[in-house]
């Protein structure tokens, strides 16, 4: 049963996941040695690997586990970065950038692992993730990929217009390439699953306790709510695109490094079986290169679970179930007609770059924003990372390629534009690439 006073989304996950773990507020005064703002995967996986590591963590918690993006996203567990690739990211950041391509390679595995070790129930298939092209000169795109990829060892693969065909079921792409450590879960099923395994390790979560501030105080990070407070030696701050969200005051620069941008995902009534064996029949993972982005996977009920975008007045839910039908549709002929039961969204943060921004915020304390739509298993990857530096890990030893916040600018009016940029990338998406 749901505890009283939050509202989850009308979601495939909120309906299909049993309930989390009945958690107390944050009411008074209490201590920990790490604190942890934010009960998301990034939160959740670091307050594991700390108790792992026996050192004493609790986690501040706005809603409730996988309330926010986390329990909210498509649930794909894609090992790369949105739009840089590893030569990129090791130009911006050097050393500490090769670290972080590592970790960023072994994400989806260390994901599906971590599933395995503590036996989480998350509908989780590790099937691949398939990345086509939606034009022939986008090709380019995926052999620079493979190629950059290939050399950190990843396990990718190109695939020419006729393999793609044959693991998609859909004439619609013009090649890709894929990951064979890829996959896809029910993300509301693992954000519950780690909760529990924290918890039965002995760590603690205070939800519906939204933290309005943090503050140092004679050695000690200090951080605040409305019912009461909590200190720690160190501090973690995990809450990405809901930063501002619900206390402009908890990390204002960090919280405006970001654009926040609604992103809405779907469900349709489960598929028939001969439409299930001829749409993506190895039931991979699947987002293509349209910046207006074309993606689905099956839950466990062979529901096919996909999204899209929509701009401008009126019914959003009901303009997007007529335009993403008609997609699917035009992507799998035999797909036939297509009704979705679900509708919902969450927000996911954008970085002007598309790369995430990770930063000392003082004496052990630390935090990380923009996923880009990575957030996944880069998470996870990031919870294990982030545990680090508060156990005395050196700096020079971790895939954390840190900077300094920079808010962007105006970036209240941005907000408000940027559902705008949808305008954009359709003109982009029709034009061929050289």
């Amino acid at each position: 049963m749901d505890i009283p006073n939050i509202d989850w989304p009308d979601s495939l996950w909120a309906a299909a996941t049993p309930s989390g773990p009945d958690l107390p507020e944050l009411a008074g005064s209490a201590e920990a040695d790490v604190v942890v703002i934010g009960g998301g995967f990034t939160g959740l996986s670091t307050a594991l690997h700390l108790r792992e590591a026996g050192v004493d963590v609790a986690i501040v918690e706005a809603m409730e586990p996988g309330w926010g993006a986390s329990g909210r996203n498509n649930g794909q567990v894609i090992p790369t970065s949105s739009r840089p690739d590893p030569d990129d990211i090791v130009a911006k950041h050097g050393v500490a950038g090769e670290r972080f391509v590592a970790l960023l390679r072994d994400s989806a595995s260390t994901l599906f692992d971590i599933i395995r070790r503590y036996q989480i129930q998350a509908e989780q298939e590790q099937a691949g993730w398939v990345q086509p092209v939606h034009s022939p000169g986008r090709i380019k795109i995926a052999e620079r990929r493979v190629r950059q990829w290939s050399k950190l060892g990843a396990p990718v693969e190109l695939l020419s217009r006729e393999q793609t065909r044959q693991i998609l079921g859909s004439d619609a792409w013009f090649g890709g390439f894929w990951n064979k450590t890829g996959g896809h879960i029910n993300p509301l099923a693992l954000s519950r699953g780690l909760a529990r395994v924290v918890l039965d390790r002995g760590g603690r979560i205070y939800a519906r306790s939204p933290a309005i501030s943090f503050e140092r105080q004679n050695g000690r990070w200090v951080v605040k709510t409305a019912k009461g407070q909590i200190s720690g030696r160190a501090l973690i701050v995990a809450t990405n695109a809901y930063t501002g969200e619900f206390s402009k005051t908890l990390l204002p620069e960090m919280a405006h490094e970001v654009m926040p941008v609604l992103s809405w995902q779907m469900a349709t009534q489960p598929l028939s079986e001969s439409a299930r064996k001829s749409v993506i029949p190895g039931r991979q993972a699947m987002s293509d290169t349209h910046g207006e982005l074309y993606f689905a996977r099956y839950d466990a009920r062979n529901r096919l679970v996909t999204g899209g975008a929509v701009i401008g007045p009126g019914n959003k839910p009901e303009r997007l179930k007529r335009m993403v039908a008609e997609r699917l549709q035009r992507l799998w002929p035999q797909i036939g007609r297509v009704e979705f039961d679900y509708v919902w969204n969450g927000y996911v943060g954008m970085t002007t770059d598309f790369l995430p921004r990770i930063h000392r915020l003082g004496p052990d304390a630390y935090g990380w924003t923009g996923c880009n739509g990575r957030a996944v298993a880069l998470s996870i990857a990031l919870g294990d990372e982030l545990s680090k530096p508060v156990r005395g890990i050196p700096e020079s030893d971790l895939a954390l390629p840190f900077s300094d916040p920079v808010p962007i600018v105006a970036h209240g009016l941005l907000r408000r534009l940027a559902p705008l940029m949808l305008m954009v990338y359709r003109r982009r998406d029709a034009r061929e690439i050289a």
